[in-house]
């Protein structure tokens, strides 16, 4: 196969599109958690871990209509399904309905 990788289901994609160090190389978590804290620090943003970030920011798009096959194409998943399963949350305001919806069944116990 030439050294080509078949992502598995739910893999991360690998992409060409990674931040880069010095050299050229992809950074690693480390590396990548000390540029973002420093781009946050240096635009007075409150630090919060890239990973947090990550699932808000997909949340947000989710909520606003993106479609969930571009959610997952942006997050570098090869399966919807995990991009729903582990990053897209519901807020209160989406749960809201349904607690209404149960004071009623429960006849507003």
């Amino acid at each position: 196969m030439g050294g080509a990788r078949v992502p598995r289901a739910g893999a991360h994609v690998v992409r060409g599109d990674l931040p880069r160090c010095r050299a050229g190389g992809a950074l690693n978590g480390r590396q990548l958690r000390t540029r973002a804290c420093k781009t946050m620090d240096a635009n007075g943003l409150r630090r919060v871990r890239l990973y947090d970030a990550r699932a808000s920011c997909l949340t947000y798009l989710a909520d606003n209509g993106v479609p969930d096959h571009l959610l997952a194409m942006w997050a570098g998943h090869t399966d919807v399904k995990t991009t729903k399963k582990w990053y897209v949350k519901p807020d209160v305001a989406d749960l809201l309905p349904a607690a209404e919806a149960w004071g009623g069944l429960a006849g507003g116990v």
